[in-house]
């Protein structure tokens, strides 16, 4: 892997990273519409400048205990494979260079979480870096319009 530059969220407690180049804008949460028979971890659609997108609640996603809403609190529109997705997530905290040499692969004990695209090492802090087309596919393309 070569270097890469990251969007670090938090969820939890812990840091997530997305790759900058599929983050197209991080907002402050607005309100958003409930659709009927959606996953239970998509929070709806809201109307971004005239564009319907998915709202995802990203802790639900990941399984992870449900985070508080709070100030810090954003979601951040990224391009996957099923097209604009908005993540809700506790805090967006930076952006930062990972170097190659700080990448790692996931652990095995992640094998069936085909999602983690690897581990950054940031001094004492490790950040989970999420691979976008593998955690939603095109499932939620029909959300968007």
């Amino acid at each position: 892997m070569s270097e890469r530059q990251l969007v670090i969220c938090e969820l939890g407690g812990q840091r997530y990273g997305l790759d900058i180049g599929r983050v197209r804008e991080i907002i402050r949460p607005t309100p958003i519409t409930s659709v009927p028979g959606a996953p239970p971890y998509v929070e709806g659609v809201l109307n971004l400048r005239g564009r319907i997108i998915p709202v995802v609640d990203l802790a639900a996603r990941l399984a992870l205990p449900a985070g508080h809403r709070t100030r810090a609190s954003r979601i951040v529109v990224v391009d996957a494979a099923a097209g604009a997705i908005g993540l809700v997530v506790d805090g967006v905290s930076e952006v930062r260079l990972a170097p190659a040499e700080a990448i790692e692969a996931p652990p095995p004990i992640a094998a069936g979480a085909d999602y983690l695209a690897g581990i950054v090492r940031f001094d004492e802090r490790l950040v989970t870096l999420l691979e976008l087309d593998r955690l939603f596919g095109t499932e939620l393309g029909a959300l968007a319009a």
